[in-house]
Parts: structure tokens; sequence; C-alpha cells
């Protein structure tokens, strides 16, 4: 290698370091805009006198539309830029937030709250298609890994923060105050990272990729901007992958609606005693991602499938346990909700999707991904709702249900070999 070609490389690698690190460092203050919400349901359930329902319904308007945004922002970065839509959605979901904490009706709130929905999407999709452009595959999943790590990091900073800003300001401080924290990340990765190495007077990285599991590849279509949907909803094995990260956030998504409520009603707790039990979820969310990436790329040699069943069991079983333990065992509960958490997080398919795609069209793929994931999500929240409004709450129900989902995730990926 000449001098000159270890001087690029050394730039290459300080570059694709900073891009990932920046990104991971912004994506940390996303939730304080995104699920604020959560900690806040228990006190405007309560102050607003909202049913389960009325709380579903603001949970799927947000996760509804995310899934929208997901859809459309990954393939509109992919062609305008993936810094620019990351701050311009930033910016818009802080302002979304303000509108919606002056809400006292259900709709005054959901509303607002479904645009925010859309307007904070901007932060994944399209974050992930920008590391795509830096990192290949052999990386990838302890690259994911950290973004993984970063997210629940973002689950617990949210969690604790926002539990605080409403036990001692109320909710409408959650959707204010906390959310004003990404004004300053967002101006930060806009010096920080660029969107690929040609950006910075470096070589692109030439990928040489194909999926391990197909010889399928995607070739450039026709019609570029909107032609790589046609081939994404054909391609059965990402239509698969898709449907089981639904089943994933129906749980994923379902614990962090549902278990504040479930221990601030049940087990009789105060609304700080309950963040301080439920913490265990994004606590769970921030261990495992980095495990699973090591595990794949380099135990597995890249495979991700195995990682995905492994998840979908241990989580079922995590479940069960959710559904026998009385609620007033909070040690127990918040154990659970840990071993929960941390095998939700121990699957792989926002990385699966990537490898199936390659890095050019990593944006649109994972926005899809992630779309099919709050549809569920979205389903879970009312579904979920509809069953606790009855009468007695059958709480177990609810857990059950989600224990099955899980199980029926790990069937299909065991048989289906994504």
């Amino acid at each position: 290698m000449t001098e000159k070609s270890q001087q690029h490389e050394n730039e290459f690698k300080r570059w694709r370091n900073r891009i990932l690190f920046s990104y991971a460092g912004f994506y940390v203050f996303v939730y304080m805009s995104r699920f604020n919400h959560w900690p806040a349901s228990p006190v405007m359930r309560e102050q607003l006198d909202f049913t389960h329902i009325e709380i579903g319904i603001i949970n799927a308007c947000l996760l509804w539309g995310f899934a929208l945004g997901d859809i459309t922002h990954g393939r509109i970065a992919e062609v305008y830029g993936y810094r620019f839509w990351l701050i311009a959605g930033a910016i818009t979901s802080v302002i979304l937030n303000w509108i919606t904490s002056f809400g006292n009706s259900l709709w005054s709130i959901a509303i607002p709250w479904a645009l925010n929905g859309f307007a904070n999407a901007t932060a994944w999709s399209p974050g992930i298609g920008m590391l795509a452009q830096w990192w290949g595959r052999e990386h990838r999943g302890r690259v994911m890994g950290l973004v993984g790590v970063s997210a629940g990091t973002a689950m617990l900073a949210m969690w604790l923060i926002t539990g605080w800003t409403v036990a001692e300001f109320g909710w409408r401080a959650a959707f204010r105050f906390p959310p004003m924290l990404l004004i300053p990340a967002a101006i930060a990765i806009f010096f920080m990272v660029r969107d690929r190495p040609s950006d910075v007077g470096l070589k692109n990285v030439e990928h040489q990729e194909t999926y391990e599991s197909s010889k399928e590849t995607y070739s450039q279509p026709n019609n570029p901007l909107f032609a790589i949907y046609s081939y994404l909803f054909t391609n059965w094995r990402f239509v698969v992958t898709s449907h089981i990260k639904g089943f994933e956030n129906v749980v994923r998504y379902g614990l962090t609606t549902w278990a504040p409520i479930y221990y601030f009603e049940e087990a009789g707790l105060s609304i700080e005693s309950t963040a301080l039990v439920t913490v265990a979820l994004p606590i769970g969310y921030l261990l495992a991602p980095i495990v699973s990436g090591w595990i794949s790329d380099v135990l597995l040699g890249g495979r991700r499938s195995p990682m995905i069943a492994t998840s979908a069991i241990i989580s079922a079983l995590a479940l069960i346990g959710l559904a026998i333990v009385p609620a007033e065992n909070i040690y127990a509960g918040a154990l659970l909700l840990f071993i929960g958490a941390f095998a939700m997080s121990l699957s792989m398919t926002a990385t699966l999707v990537v490898d199936m795609v390659g890095p050019k069209y990593a944006s649109t793929a994972s926005g899809v991904l992630d779309a099919h994931g709050y549809i569920y999500a979205g389903a879970q929240a009312l579904i979920f709702a509809f069953i606790l409004n009855t009468s007695d709450t059958p709480w177990e129900i609810v857990f059950l249900a989600m224990a099955g989902v899980r199980i029926l995730s790990a069937l299909i990926a065991w048989r289906v070999k994504i």
C-alpha cells in the first residue's frame, strides 16, 4: 500500500467512526420527542379521564404516523440527502410536541401526535441509509448493534427524564421540555456527519454484497424513484422478515405502552415507583444489541436468523412469567421485564434487510421494514386497549397474547429460514 493510499485509508476510517458515533449520539435524544407520552400516560388518563381505548388511540396515531413516515422518508432521503432529512424531521418533531402539550381532548392530542410520529420517523431510515454508505456487511451487525445500544440508551434517558418531569411538573411538561434536548443534537449532527465518503473528498465504498440465502440481486430499475418498492414487496424473504418485525413490535411497544399502566393500576404504585420498576425495559433494550451484533458477525459468520429465533423464544418465556407473577411482586416483575426487553433486542431484522438490498437502497428497505413494525405496534395499542377496557381488566390475557405472538415469530423464522 502506497503512502497516499494509507493516508486515504486512515482518513476514511476516521470519518467512518465519526459518522457512526455522531449518529449514535444524536439518536440518544430522539425518544425525548417520540415516546415521551408513555411515562405520562397514567397521569394523562387520570387527569383527562381517558379510557384505555382512548389511550390506545393516541398510541396508535403516533405509531401509524411513524409507519407512514418510515415508508416515505427512507426513499426521499436517498434522493435528497440523509443529513438534511434527519435535521428537518427533528426540528419539526419538537414543534409538534409543543402543539400536542396544549391538547385537552382525545383528538386535540391524537392528531398532532400522529403528525409528530410522521416527522420523528426521519431519525431512523435516513440514518441507517447514511451508515450503510460508510460500513460494509462484515461490520454491519456490530454497527447496528451500537445503534441498538443508542436506542436503548435513548429509551432509558427518556424514561428517567420524562418520568421525573411528569412527577415534578405534570404531564404537559413532558411534551415541552425533554423534546428541547433534540435541538442541540440536531445542530451538532449537521456539522458532524456527511452523507457519503465522496462528500469529503474520499472514494465511495464499492460494496460487492449479495444476500447469503439468495442469489437475487437488485439492479438499477427504469424508474428508480419508486421501483425499489415493487422489488421489496415481491421479495418473499423481505416480506416475511417485515412481518416478523411487526410481531416483534407488538411486544416491544406493547410492553412499553401498557407496563406503566399495569403497575400503576394493579400494584397501586406512585408514578415515581412505576417509572423505577418499568425502567427495566429500557435497560434491557440497551444492553442486548451489541451482544447480538458481535455474536452474529463473529461467531455466526454474518448469519442473522439464529438471533431472531433466539430472541423470540426467550422473550416468550419472560412474558409467560409476567402473566403468572402478581403485579405486587415488583422485584420479580422488574426482572422479567428486563429479560423480556433484553431478549427482544437480540433480534436482528433491521440488519438482515440491509444485507438483502445492500447500501444503495438501505434507507428505503429499513423504512419499509420499520413501517411494518409500527403498523403492528399501532394495532396492538387498539386491540389490547379493547381487551383491557372490559370490566375485569384481564392483564394476564394481554401478556399471554404477547407470548403467543413471539412463539409464532420463532416458528416462522425457524421454518422459513430467513
